[in-house]
């Protein structure tokens, strides 16, 4: 177990380090359920049409919508991504991980990432759903 300023971060000291999730974490509070949101704008619009645009947007979307229950992005404790291709996602870890840390930070929820065939809006690349947890 490590400290994190809001939520107990779960690691096994004898694990290998995880890279840009947490393994899992402790929280207590107010929950906040997401729906899946894609890389669209709050007016419907997909303004990027690359993964890393859309990434960048979806996790603005997440953040927004915490920010309306009075959370931050460090309240999020799990997000499930889906991708329509791994191997576009593989390609472009870099610009994905910039666009992640310029909403996120340096928080890394418990995370999972799945390939999917499609999403139900086509011009979809990725869809994310999360859970925050607000502290009391």
């Amino acid at each position: 177990m490590t400290a994190d300023p809001v939520h107990q971060v779960l690691h096994p000291a004898n694990w290998k380090t995880a890279k840009g999730y947490a393994n899992g974490i402790v929280a207590e509070g107010r929950t906040v359920y997401l729906g899946g949101q894609i890389g669209w704008t709050g007016y419907q619009i997909f303004e990027a049409h690359d993964l890393a645009g859309q990434t960048r947007q979806t996790l603005q979307n997440i953040v927004d919508i915490v920010a309306e229950a009075g959370g931050r992005p460090e309240h999020i404790v799990k997000m499930t991504w889906y991708v329509t291709s791994k191997t576009e996602y593989l390609a472009n870890l870099r610009e994905i991980g910039e666009a992640y840390r310029s909403v996120m930070g340096k928080h890394y929820p418990a995370m999972a990432m799945v390939q999917v065939v499609a999403l139900m809006e086509d011009a979809a690349k990725v869809e994310i759903e999360a859970t925050a947890v607000l502290p009391k």
